[in-house]
């Protein structure tokens, strides 16, 4: 008998198996920045398990004068998991199973990508994973996001020795983005639109200009302000721009490029004017250097949702390095 056909054959099929599987591998996943898509049976998506899943990934999004979801949700039944649906860049899996289980996959059917896959053999187990879990979910999300929102800004960028020399920062500002205030100490970035703006502001400060307060949130709003008072105005002479503190305002201590850093979220407006937005800025504390970096962004859109805009902002301003 002449095997040699077969052999041909069964290496035939298993070289096509691996190409298939690097191919895989190698698919780049897609989806518009914030949005998620959730497998799961519509009898579940509907009743408790779908509440709580809408309740934790589409709470409103901390900072925005008006209540925006923190993802868009897009639901898929468990049988249509296959084809475009597995590049999405984030894959939430929900289903019954005979075990109880939490796993998170990365890149298991296009790259970038994490999916996660939750079982449980009852619907309160399932709801027992959910609350367990959820925090870290969104965090991996929201890192992801930001990654992927700085590789798209990063296609075009402004000559970035311009920045370094004047504030000893790697920063990464895309070229749509042009000059409006340059100063020694300060810089005022801005991308125009139809409908509104994006800003991105940049500022030095001597240490102890926040070293002795004991109340750092009440400390960075005040140089908040002055920085509007000073720079930032509207078309009447006392039209300038302050923290609206009628709107709430977020804090969070945190590290960027492994220096302790102050974020503070919240609303932002003119005076004698009704122009008004949502603002995030980041005080980076580099006492090597005895100074503080100050960047903020804010926007403007009387008529639009401000989201995704936002997290435009904070993915340029998280993406720096102090020098």
């Amino acid at each position: 008998m002449n095997k040699t056909p077969i052999l041909f054959l069964f290496l035939t099929l298993f070289f096509f198996s691996c190409s298939k599987k690097n191919d895989n591998l190698k698919r780049a996943s897609s989806g518009k920045i914030n949005s998620i898509s959730v497998v799961i049976d519509d009898k579940l998506w509907n009743g408790v398990i779908g509440d709580s899943i809408r309740n934790k990934f589409a709470c409103p999004v901390e900072g925005l004068p008006k209540e925006e979801p923190l993802f868009d949700i897009n639901q898929y039944p468990i049988q249509l998991m296959e084809g475009f649906m597995t590049k999405s860049r984030t894959i939430i899996v929900v289903k019954k199973n005979d075990e109880n289980t939490f796993e998170i996959k990365k890149n298991e059917y296009a790259t970038p990508q994490y999916v996660f896959h939750i079982s449980g053999e009852s619907v309160g187990a399932i709801l027992e994973i959910l609350e367990k879990n959820a925090a870290r979910i969104i965090q991996i999300i929201k890192k992801g996001e930001i990654a992927e929102n700085q590789r798209l800004l990063n296609d075009s960028i402004l000559n970035p020795k311009t920045i370094e020399k004047q504030f000893q920062i790697a920063l990464k500002i895309p070229s749509r983005y042009s000059y409006i205030i340059k100063k020694d100490d300060f810089v005022w970035f801005k991308r125009e639109f139809i409908s509104g703006s994006t800003s991105l502001l940049i500022s030095k400060l001597p240490l102890d200009a926040l070293k002795s307060k004991t109340n750092i949130t009440s400390a960075i709003l005040k140089i908040q302000d002055s920085i509007g008072t000073l720079y930032v105005k509207g078309s009447e002479p006392n039209s300038t721009m302050y923290v609206d503190k009628s709107y709430p305002i977020y804090f969070l201590k945190t590290k960027i490029d492994n220096k302790v850093t102050y974020e503070i979220k919240g609303t932002w407006r003119l005076k004698d004017s009704f122009m008004f937005g949502p603002f995030v800025n980041y005080v980076i504390f580099d006492p090597e250097k005895n100074r503080i970096v100050f960047l903020e962004g804010f926007c403007y859109f009387p008529s639009r949702d401000k989201r995704d805009f936002m997290h435009e902002l904070e993915s340029i301003i998280e993406g720096v390095k102090v020098q």
